[in-house]
């Protein structure tokens, strides 16, 4: 039988002197590999774990049950976001009701690129929505997270030097592996027809594409937000309200 990982998740209620080691005995005992293993937020802890026995899983989750000390609050094959959690000691911020929508802060940039830079290892068709106020950060995190990939990008419309608009691009750069980074503003309200063209084609390419800004893309496209696999909200601080008004309105009147 092949390895599996598992994440098991429990919360503390009384952190008595050897806890952590009895639970690591009782997996060392079942032959279960702790791979890795982190705080997560208040009296909660984050393991990623490792057997090549599915049922061992299952006999450890009954077993710590029955610890008085402890709740077994997660117990199944890992998310990314769990992944993430181990390795930062903190949950993403997922929208209750929206739950392809992630939420992030300046602080947090650290946490962003690392789950950028996951997403953008898998292959094929899969796009990003960023929402966030000017500089706070959106496109240097998207490159860092190329970089964390090891995966190239390109711009195919941006602001973050000079506006940029592009209406060809070279055969290396519409490689499918590539990151595509396309902001939704320029895209849609400064476009020429042949940039709509050249977006049409990148839109249509298994690969995976990233939109800043992507309700103006929504609003000025076709496309609705089940185009979207996943939406992150970058904030400076947790109340920022994310508005176009202020800094859209040059563009409309172009």
């Amino acid at each position: 039988m092949e390895y599996k990982q598992w994440y098991m998740e429990y919360k503390i209620h009384k952190n008595r002197p050897g806890l952590l080691g009895d639970i690591a005995s009782l997996l060392g005992m079942l032959e279960v590999n702790i791979l890795t293993i982190n705080g997560v937020e208040d009296k909660t802890r984050g393991m990623l774990l490792q057997t090549d026995d599915d049922e061992k899983i299952e006999v450890m989750g009954k077993m710590l049950r029955k610890v008085d000390n402890i709740t077994v609050s997660a117990l199944r094959q890992p998310r990314l976001v769990d992944i993430l959690a181990v390795r930062h000691g903190r949950y993403i911020e997922r929208d209750s009701d929206d739950r392809k929508t992630f939420r992030f802060t300046r602080d947090e940039l650290g946490l962003l690129v690392d789950f950028l830079g996951e997403i953008f290892k898998r292959d094929g068709h899969q796009v990003i929505g960023v929402r966030g106020m000017p500089r706070v950060g959106k496109t240097e995190s998207i490159i860092a997270g190329s970089v964390c990939s090891m995966k190239r990008w390109s711009f195919v419309s941006s602001t973050l030097l000079r506006q940029t608009v592009r209406s060809q691009m070279s055969e290396d750069e519409m490689n499918v592996n590539n990151i595509f980074i396309i902001d939704g503003i320029v895209s849609t309200i400064r476009s020429n027809e042949r940039h709509a063209a050249l977006l049409q084609e990148i839109l249509g390419m298994p690969s995976t594409k990233v939109i800043e800004h992507p309700d103006i893309f929504v609003k000025e496209t076709r496309y609705d937000y089940d185009f979207f696999d996943y939406i992150i909200e970058l904030r400076n601080s947790p109340d920022e309200e994310i508005t176009y008004e202020s800094f859209t309105a040059n563009y409309y009147d172009f």
